[in-house]
């Protein structure tokens, strides 16, 4: 493993561990170049996968680039790394298990919708605000608007059974 910090490949593996959820290994790394303490994670990847843009560009899938703008919407919100760490691990295993190699930004962007009301409501429109590209203030106004009448009207069909 390359060290971040002086990129020597020597390093050794001082502790090793399994996350909260069981779907990565933590290792605890020294580089034997400079003696700089690093973290590593290693996960299972069951296929590469490609993300196809809204204009058609093809990118390899960035699971670091997921996790960083869901953290973004959540900053300074009470939600634990944890928490959003599992999130986008099961947003990753639902895009690898589709079966497909290539996935729009666009089933990305509706699942990690899908999950964020789940974690912190301001958080969703946060990422709901880059997702769905608001302008003005009114556009954030229809979406909270729209949000209560389809949380409501989830709430009276709950209600019904």
């Amino acid at each position: 493993m390359r060290c971040p910090f002086c990129s020597s490949d020597d390093s050794q593996v001082k502790d090793s561990r399994h996350t909260e959820d069981s779907n990565a290994i933590r290792r605890r790394r020294l580089c034997n170049g400079c003696g700089a303490r690093f973290t590593t994670f290693e996960r299972v990847q069951l296929r590469e996968l490609t993300v196809v843009k809204k204009n058609g560009r093809r990118a390899p899938f960035d699971r670091d680039k997921l996790l960083a703008s869901v953290t973004i919407a959540l900053q300074k919100r009470p939600v634990k790394d944890e928490q959003i760490e599992r999130m986008i691990s099961a947003i990753v295993r639902r895009l690898e298990s589709i079966g497909n190699n290539e996935v729009s930004s666009e089933i990305i962007g509706q699942m990690v919708m899908d999950s964020l009301p789940h974690l912190d409501s301001v958080g969703y429109v946060r990422y709901a605000s880059v997702y769905k590209n608001f302008h003005e203030v009114s556009d954030f106004e229809s979406f909270i608007g729209d949000e209560k009448l389809a949380s409501e009207a989830e709430k009276n069909a709950k209600e019904e059974k």
